[in-house]
């Protein structure tokens, strides 16, 4: 299997007929592939009574057997050995579950970073810009078992130049270091990035409270994560994207829907406000009931896949997130390929009943 063939591919300039084609086959062959390195994963295979012989007979993406997304936060999943782990990512979590953890080989990591520069390159262009980060330096401090936060920044930064750190330890603006870089790249666009969470408690509110404006005309905000505490908090996109050009200028801004368990996979949205599915990942909505796939403009649950997990079997993820397939390679952006928006969180009862579906 050569990852390569897959990254040959422009990220959404191929229609979703010749992605499914290319990209079945090879998901396939990953499936078997992970049944083989790994035995937890096998058994989780019987028990979906998806046997050796339904691999060669598979006619769509969506007819790929899917693991609930919960599995990675009670059991380490890997296909390689403890001497062929390279890094881990651990992800955020929810408050009160425990997170998932990563494990990633030298290749794998290489891969997914590659598949991110790829997909983030074709909405900001591939020209490096300064870059400001929304986050304290102290999320890197471990670099051999990285959070989802520093993940995102490690693989953001491959687009950013003299990088900087807007926030303080204890999470506070470090104006200091805004001011400086923000005069020392003066008429630059500048690159910003960060957890939609933190971005909008700890730099647009901050920034509101101290009665400052700064002048980020030329900046371009990537964000993703941290939706359930806005919406917890009856902040609406409008509202941070409006506080946010109030408090700063920034007009050009990308959310993008990603998981640790599925890293460089990422979904970004473009400018009329959908989420696009590369050529190297795709989306499906399934209905609770009995999984099965849901129409265009139906709201169902999210499953992810990505050819870009290979040295854990997270290639087929069923999430705990609802969504909306909007349409397939029509959207107005001329990007093809699926694209869709998420709904939130499914009910904590549903998914409850998803995990028991694939553990009984």
């Amino acid at each position: 299997m050569n990852y390569q063939a897959v990254l040959d591919m422009t990220p959404f300039g191929v229609a979703q007929a010749e992605k499914e084609r290319r990209l079945l086959p090879y998901l396939s062959l990953l499936t078997e592939r992970h049944r083989e390195k790994c035995r937890e994963y096998a058994g989780i295979l019987n028990v979906l009574g998806y046997s050796r012989e339904k691999a060669g007979e598979l006619e769509k993406l969506e007819d790929l057997p899917m693991i609930p997304v919960s599995v990675f936060k009670e059991s380490g999943l890997r296909s390689i050995s403890g001497s062929e782990v390279f890094s881990t990512v651990k992800s955020s979590g929810t408050t009160g579950q425990q997170p998932s953890v990563i494990s990633l080989d030298r290749m794998t990591a290489a891969d997914q970073q590659k598949t991110l520069t790829a997909i983030a390159g074709d909405f900001v262009g591939n020209r490096r810009m300064p870059m400001l980060i929304i986050d304290s330096p102290d999320v890197l401090k471990d670099r051999n078992l990285y959070s989802a936060r520093g993940a995102g920044i490690v693989g953001f930064s491959v687009f950013g130049t003299g990088r900087k750190y807007a926030l303080n330890s204890d999470m506070s603006l470090n104006l200091e270091v805004i001011e400086a870089f923000l005069e020392q790249n003066k008429g630059e666009r500048i690159l910003l990035f960060g957890f939609t969470y933190l971005v909008w408690n700890y730099f647009c509110l901050a920034l509101r409270e101290k009665g400052l404006r700064l002048d980020i005309n030329n900046g371009c905000l990537i964000h993703g994560g941290g939706w359930k505490k806005m919406k917890n908090e009856a902040v609406t996109e409008q509202e941070f994207r409006e506080t946010l050009r109030r408090q700063t200028g920034i007009r050009q801004v990308h959310d993008y829907y990603g998981m640790a368990e599925q890293t460089g996979s990422i979904y970004m949205e473009c400018r009329f406000g959908h989420l696009h599915a590369s050529s190297y990942s795709e989306v499906i909505t399934r209905r609770s009931y009995d999984f099965s796939p849901c129409e265009i403009g139906e709201k169902g649950i999210i499953q992810v896949i990505s050819a870009a997990a290979q040295s854990y079997p997270g290639h087929s993820l069923l999430t705990e997130d609802e969504g909306i397939i909007l349409g397939i390679d029509d959207c107005p952006c001329g990007r093809k390929g699926k694209y869709f928006k998420v709904a939130g969180r499914i009910a904590e009862s549903e998914i409850r009943g998803c995990s028991d579906t694939y553990e009984g």
